[in-house]
């Protein structure tokens, strides 16, 4: 398969490129960099210069595919509505370019934005997703859903807490804080659970729902369903060597400022109706493994 992937130098594409060149497929990655090409050519992969708002030049790349993942997202966190909205008009052409075929368009969401049908049970796939009017970044779903009603074959990954020893995603924020405050901090008893995936795990499900995903399905990218934030705490504060804290939640804004309602929150997520239905079991290392074996030097 001819496989067009967004975000293809980023880090979760930096795994996924190998991922599907190993399986036999053909990659054409988007960058709009020299390093990037040269990083994709490397990687024994085609090169198709350009930026992932250039919606003609996406359109022109996906045309020419047998398939499409779209990993590409900005978290620039203070942007996070313009970023979202942009995030929209590109899964519109992306599905403009595949319309009239079967050819699979798979798009990465996230867990958390999962609107839980069963009280505080883990999030499932089932779930519907919230608006953007309430989360911006849930544009992408209502994005998707748009190419669905159009009869596009659409399937939404929903990422989790996706890790390696050098990137850790939204924990990197929590390290940072910590650094500058000289305490690593949660809220309460810290119970509220992060779920988490290798990104190893994470590449090869979004391999098997190119291949073989259900059209207008959602999975979940979950190996752990919801990591303690205490113990994840626990972890860094032994890695940087400083002290760990129980904060009460009126600290949470003073401590953590934008990330303050989501230290906040359980973020827990289920993957049994993913591993059922595309035969997909985690392998690689747990979350608190990657974060103790991290170089906290750098």
């Amino acid at each position: 398969m001819r496989v067009f992937v967004t975000g293809a130098t980023g880090f979760i594409g930096s795994y996924l490129v190998p991922e599907l060149l190993r399986a036999g497929h053909q990659v054409v990655g988007l960058t709009r960099s020299d390093a990037g090409a040269e990083a994709l050519a490397r990687a024994g992969a085609e090169v198709f210069r350009g930026d992932v708002n250039d919606l003609d030049r996406l359109r022109t790349a996906a045309e020419a595919a047998d398939g499409v993942i779209h990993a590409a997202f900005n978290h620039d966190f203070t942007q996070l509505k313009r970023h979202s909205e942009e995030d929209r008009r590109v899964i519109e052409a992306l599905g403009q370019a595949l319309a009239g075929s079967d050819r699979p368009l798979v798009v990465a969401s996230g867990t958390g934005l999962a609107r839980r049908s069963n009280g505080g049970a883990p999030a499932l796939e089932t779930d519907p997703h919230v608006g953007s009017a309430a989360v911006a970044r849930a544009a992408t779903e209502e994005a998707a859903d748009a190419v669905a009603d159009r009869g596009g074959h659409v399937v939404v990954m929903r990422l989790s807490q996706i890790h390696d020893t050098r990137h850790q995603g939204r924990i990197a924020v929590h390290i940072k804080l910590a650094r500058e405050k000289g305490r690593v901090a949660y809220v309460g008893e810290g119970r509220n659970g992060l779920a988490a995936a290798h990104v190893t795990d994470t590449v090869r499900l979004f391999r098997l729902a190119l291949e073989k995903g259900r059209s207008g399905a959602r999975y979940n990218a979950v190996a752990e369903e919801g990591v303690p934030l205490r113990d994840i705490c626990e972890v860094i504060g032994a890695g940087l060597k400083l002290p760990v804290e129980s904060i009460a939640p009126d600290e949470a804004k003073a401590y953590f400022g934008f990330l303050a309602d989501l230290a906040q929150t359980d973020l827990s997520a289920s993957s049994a109706s993913t591993r059922k239905e595309l035969d997909w079991a985690a392998t690689g290392p747990d979350l608190l493994s990657d974060l103790r074996d991290m170089d906290y030097r750098s």
